[in-house]
């Protein structure tokens, strides 16, 4: 399995690079409810490791000037991967004009050499559901002996410190995280930190466990409940750009089988003949569809079986 891949047009960082830090299995220290990989047993470190060389030398084959981004992300939480502070180092020797950023749940941040190590990113995205105890357990499933306040007092240690562009990510749990009280929270934490944009999100893409996310016009509302000094953003299809690349079959399904993707995703994402490409692998049935709410998404086949089996 490759840790490479993409390009994909994200909604919020533009043309980005994956870096898959646990392409084989999902290695997590959460085990949120929302999650669109299927559930497993939570762990503080990787078994299953990809080696630094192996992940430049398959990074160089794809990275070119039209790169916005070079994200590290993982099957799980990429901040367990040993050599992380090593693929950094290695990245800004590489990277040229891209940015490099990475997705990260923020539990990692109370361990100093993870917390040095993002120190070193042009951008980070830390993940920050809820403030409060009983809240977080049942959102984000967390491992044992992770414990909130001591994130929260470490992410706005972070951002105080850090000098890149730092977005904090809160996506809501209808019935658990939108409540006003917990919204309270979260706004008071906020307040203690710099950061460059808050974004929240809402459940798009088929869940490991049977929750739902906020309408549009719930999300909204919620966004008004934060303090106006917050800049706060509504996370949001509509504004994706084409990117229109070439894939080949192998690129299509290492693609979905990193993010399921919806029609307007697939037009977004491929050139014609990809999208013929796409067509046959889903007449070959390598590729299904599932049903969250109004929006159909396509995944993997075989990532629809691992889901029913769990």
């Amino acid at each position: 399995m490759k840790s490479i891949f993409g390009p994909v047009n994200s909604r919020r960082f533009g043309s980005s690079l994956g870096i898959d830090l646990s392409p084989a299995l999902k290695q997590c220290n959460f085990d949120c409810l929302y999650c669109e990989l299927a559930p497993s047993a939570t762990t503080d470190k990787q078994a299953n490791v990809v080696e630094v060389a192996t992940i430049i030398n398959e990074l160089r084959e794809h990275l070119n000037d039209k790169i916005d981004v070079i994200t590290i992300t993982a099957n799980g939480e990429p901040t367990l991967y040993p050599y992380l502070d090593e693929l950094i180092d290695a990245l800004n020797k590489i990277k040229n004009s891209t940015q490099t950023l990475i997705l990260t749940n923020s539990a990692t941040l109370v361990d100093e050499k993870v917390f040095n190590s993002l120190l070193k990113l042009d951008q980070v995205k830390l993940s920050l559901d809820a403030v409060t105890d009983n809240v977080f357990k049942r959102i984000d499933r967390p491992h044992v002996g992770i414990k909130i306040e001591e994130i929260v007092k470490k992410a706005i240690e972070f951002s105080h410190i850090y000098k890149g562009k730092l977005f904090i990510e809160i996506l809501f749990v209808h019935g658990l995280n939108d409540t006003k009280e917990e919204i309270e929270k979260l706004n008071e934490v906020l307040l203690k930190m710099d950061v460059t944009r808050v974004d929240l999100g809402t459940i798009d893409r088929p869940p490991a466990y049977p929750v739902v996310g906020l309408s549009y016009k719930e999300l909204h509302d919620a966004s008004l409940l934060f303090d106006a000094s917050l800049p706060i953003h509504i996370a949001s299809r509509v504004h994706a750009e084409p990117n229109n690349r070439a894939y080949d079959d192998e690129e299509i399904l290492n693609t979905l089988d990193k993010r399921p993707q919806t029609i307007e995703d697939i037009n977004l994402l491929f050139d014609e003949e990809s999208k013929k490409r796409f067509q046959k692998l889903l007449s070959e049935s390598k590729i299904v569809t599932k049903k969250v709410g109004n929006l159909e998404f396509f995944i993997l086949h075989a990532n629809e079986q691992r889901k029913r089996a769990k």
